[in-house]
């Protein structure tokens, strides 16, 4: 079973009816014991980040997550999910985040048009089976103002460019994450969360 995190911020639905059509075992949930019991966890998310980090917060979420990465549990973050994994944003203020991974969550230039929103392509920095099969300049869907500033771009799997190299898919041990939106990205993001599916069955 993999557990999608319901805490008040996320495109929910949307994920779950992506993840059903690769016939998994999926559940919408805040339940601790059931996000416990999964055999995989997904954090999906849409808004700012402190809201999202208040409402893991009074949900109790934060040191279930925390416990569940530690014991070696896959987590796939998706869009503000994926940012959440990394230590800080700059968003409305400094925020801490879940600190799962070196790296800060920053704005774009001011030159740049904000939000980065709409297709963009892809481009491998490493490899890895959670990218396998997916080609150079494949396209997927973005809707974000703030990206990842890693502290280790050996983390990063495929980028896209946007005035800066924007980290776009993120690996490191059993944390993975998803800038983009994969559940919106056609025929790529099917394949994405096809190869995490075999990275957890």
């Amino acid at each position: 079973m993999i557990a999608i995190v319901d805490y008040g911020v996320g495109n929910l639905k949307n994920v779950y009816t992506a993840l059903k059509r690769l016939d998994l075992d999926v559940i919408i949930t805040s339940n601790l014991n059931k996000i416990n019991d999964a055999k995989a966890i997904v954090l999906p998310g849409v808004g700012a980040f402190k809201d999202a980090m208040e409402n893991l917060e009074s949900h109790n979420l934060i040191s279930c997550l925390s416990a569940n990465v530690k014991k070696g549990k896959p987590l796939l973050g998706i869009c503000l999910g994926m940012q959440l994994l990394f230590d800080k944003s700059y968003e409305d203020g400094l925020c801490g985040g879940l600190e799962f991974i070196e790296g800060d969550i920053v704005r774009f230039s001011n030159e740049l048009k904000v939000p980065h929103m709409g297709w963009n392509s892809l481009h491998r920095n490493k490899n890895h089976n959670l990218i396998k099969n997916v080609a150079d300049g494949e396209y997927v869907y973005f809707v974000h103002s703030y990206y990842l500033k890693t502290k280790n771009y050996d983390d990063v799997l495929l980028y896209a460019d946007y005035g800066v190299k924007v980290p776009a898919v993120i690996a490191k041990d059993n944390v993975f994450g998803m800038q983009f939106h994969p559940e919106k990205s056609s025929d790529t993001g099917i394949k994405l969360l096809q190869n995490f599916k075999e990275l957890i069955i």
